[in-house]
């Protein structure tokens, strides 16, 4: 009976690592696309045609700027601020860095966009 214990614990951890190596980190996947609400779907679109040209969505790769995947479930954005509405709809609104202000955004878009966030 112990001997079994042992073996399955064994082949437990074996699998934990097997994980590890292969890169399984605890951010769960995106929301898919289509089981969007209304209102992330319309972030989304907001998402193409304002940040699409520099940021991934749906990978945890950055393209010009920091991939969006996982945004809020992290504690802090890559800045170092925290990882909220307020923070994140001021670096959209005024820019930061090499990131320009996207003054051209409604507050509904905004609205949309970091509802569609909330999902990757």
């Amino acid at each position: 009976m112990q001997n079994s214990f042992m073996h399955k614990g064994a082949i437990f951890v074996a699998l934990l690592a097997a994980m590890a190596l292969a890169g399984c980190h605890g951010t769960p996947p995106p929301k898919p696309l289509d089981q969007l609400t209304a209102q992330e779907a319309r972030g989304h679109s907001v998402y193409e045609a304002h940040c699409a040209v520099c940021h991934y969505d749906r990978v945890a790769e950055p393209l010009h700027g920091p991939a969006l995947r996982g945004v809020f479930k992290k504690q802090y954005l890559p800045s170092g601020a925290p990882a909220n509405d307020d923070r994140v709809s001021a670096t959209v609104l005024h820019g930061r860095n090499l990131m320009p202000a996207q003054t051209q955004m409604d507050p509904q878009e905004l609205d949309d966009l970091l509802a569609y966030l909330h999902t990757l």
